[in-house]
């Protein structure tokens, strides 16, 4: 079996400024809901959460990430 197949992709960063602003804000909004928390029992709303990962990816602390193998976007940490 050829070495490349037990390499990993880890994926490929895309500018966040490249990215439609519905769509990077539809990939924020659904990233944010994943784990079901109702924002406005937490003492926030859906769109407090939004504009904190868009302050987070202006700020360089989070990134999009497009994976190659499953062909999906995804928001990671720096």
């Amino acid at each position: 079996m050829p070495a490349h197949n037990n390499h990993r992709e880890e994926g490929i960063e895309i500018p966040y400024h490249q990215i439609k602003p519905d769509t990077l804000r539809r990939m924020i909004e659904e990233f944010v809901t994943r784990d079901g928390t109702d924002w406005a029992e937490v003492g926030c709303t859906l769109e407090d959460k939004v504009e904190q990962v868009i302050r987070q990816l202006k700020d360089k602390k989070v990134k999009v990430v497009f994976d190659l193998a499953s062909q999906t976007a995804n928001l990671v940490p720096r």
